[in-house]
């Protein structure tokens, strides 16, 4: 049979005990209650709110009042890649995206996706993805464009494939015309491997004609110096958000001004 406990002892356990449940009521009592109240009156609030407050029902603290919050979602991108769209953009068919092609695009993008005009990307030798990304940002309005951005909000999002489409099927990259390339080995290594050390991976494993990255990334080669310049300061300096993950704005980041430049110069001057 087990020992009975002295009797002794049964009443130090009670003491024990009733010490432990008294600190823990008092800190709970003294924590909760009486230093909100105490506080609530310097913080502008009401003794509830303070308890409320301290407690965790609401947010904030009981020592200062609630900061107001002006912070603003930042834009990020909203693309969807649906089986309809994922198909439309493998389609065979040129007919639905020419029309809208010729009706909207030639204006800007010039016929077969050769701009006229560095302020507009050429379109040609990009993939469907790339194309219908940027696109369905504009109309998102997850990338800012003045003149992009009505253009596309005007569309559907499968009259958007189907010009991503015909531009990526049935546009030559070989059009962009034969580039000399520019004896620039220090950025054409920045290209090729990186900079391990400022964590710049190589800018060929994403944009370089079936380089295997993110689908959605563009292809730079023979792309106008004036627009990939201008769009790696947009994400250098963040005005640019579309970027899945921050990707391009962390990289970005981490470039020089003069990176910046010679980079864009590089890019037009090769086709592969």
């Amino acid at each position: 049979m087990p020992e009975e406990t002295p009797p002794q002892d049964r009443k130090w356990n009670i003491w024990a005990i009733s010490i432990v449940v008294g600190v823990l009521a008092f800190s709970a009592l003294f924590g909760f209650i009486v230093l909100p109240v105490a506080q609530a009156s310097r913080a502008d609030i009401s003794a509830w709110t303070a308890i409320c407050r301290a407690v965790g029902i609401l947010p904030g603290t009981p020592a200062g009042p609630q900061p107001p919050v002006s912070a603003q979602a930042n834009p990020v991108s909203q693309v969807r890649f649906t089986p309809a769209t994922l198909r439309i953009l493998a389609s065979a068919d040129p007919r639905p995206g020419a029309a809208l092609a010729a009706a909207v695009c030639q204006g800007c993008h010039g016929s077969g996706g050769i701009s006229p005009s560095g302020d507009f990307p050429h379109l040609a030798g990009q993939s469907a993805l790339a194309i219908y990304k940027q696109l369905s940002d504009f109309r998102s309005g997850a990338r800012a464009n003045p003149i992009m951005a009505p253009i596309a909000q005007q569309l559907t999002e499968t009259q958007l494939a189907e010009v991503a489409s015909y531009f990526a099927h049935y546009s030559d990259r070989l059009a962009l015309g034969h580039r000399v390339e520019i004896p620039d080995e220090e950025t054409a290594r920045l290209t090729r491997r990186g900079d391990p050390a400022r964590q710049i991976p190589p800018c060929r494993a994403c944009h370089d004609p079936g380089a295997g990255g993110p689908p959605e990334a563009p292809v730079l080669t023979g792309q106008y110096a004036q627009y990939v310049t201008r769009e790696l300061q947009l994400y250098k300096s963040g005005q640019r958000r579309n970027d899945i993950y921050g990707r391009m704005r962390e990289i970005a980041a981490r470039l020089t001004d003069d990176e910046v430049q010679r980079l864009g110069a590089y890019y037009q001057s090769v086709l592969d």
